[in-house]
């Protein structure tokens, strides 16, 4: 699977705000592909059978390749469009968003309701939280037991994350490198240990990085 960097929901969650005497329940996950996106809808609109709305939107793919929104019901483009949109202007991924309401008896009208959705889906990101999920290449450093300390001070001090270090007949030190940087990496880990390193690049994962809102 090949990744890529992007950011999303820190986890999944829910944030609740009252507008005008209505709620608004908004409920935010990751998801990796649109079954899991429609689900996520489904299961929510069986759980607030009783809601006057279930609004939905989600966005997928390295490009946002797939966007849908619904407006469940609320006159067309004041929900399902203003949330897929804030999803879109924080440039979040693989993430759905499903706003519940409640009604309360006052009409919103159509700016209302546009500023309503919106506002319950930014106030629920800043409240949820969002991670950039950034692809990192695990690099294994195979060396002399002489090179230990410098590597180790020298990893550390540069902030890369090391993973472990293997104990055996050579010290092995695998290190976490962020994938667009890998290149340069082998080079300086070359360089510092003049040619006598062993180098491979063995498998891939995220490593996630708050975002302030």
């Amino acid at each position: 699977m090949t990744l890529f960097n992007y950011y999303t929901v820190k986890e999944n969650g829910f944030h609740e705000i009252i507008i005008q005497k209505s709620r608004f329940i908004t409920y935010l996950a990751r998801v990796t592909s649109e079954q899991e996106a429609q689900q996520f809808i489904a299961d929510l609109k069986k759980k607030h059978h009783d809601a006057n709305h279930n609004c939905s939107a989600y966005v997928l793919g390295e490009h946002n390749d797939i966007q849908k929104a619904s407006d469940d019901g609320e006159p067309s483009g004041t929900a399902g469009v203003p949330m897929l949109e804030v999803l879109k202007k924080r440039n979040l991924r693989n993430t759905v968003v499903v706003v519940t309401r409640y009604f309360g008896g006052i009409k919103l009208g159509g700016g209302g309701l546009i500023r309503a959705y919106g506002s319950s889906v930014s106030e629920a990101l800043n409240a949820v939280g969002v991670v950039e999920r950034v692809a990192h290449d695990l690099v294994e450093i195979t060396v002399d037991y002489t090179w230990l300390g410098k590597l180790e001070n020298e990893l550390r001090a540069a902030d890369h994350l090391i993973d472990q270090i293997h104990y055996l007949d050579q010290v092995k030190i695998d290190v976490w490198v962020e994938e667009s940087t890998v290149p340069l990496f082998l080079d300086w880990m070359t360089n510092l240990t003049n040619g006598q390193a062993v180098l491979e690049k063995t498998r891939s994962r995220y490593v996630e990085r708050d975002i302030l809102s």
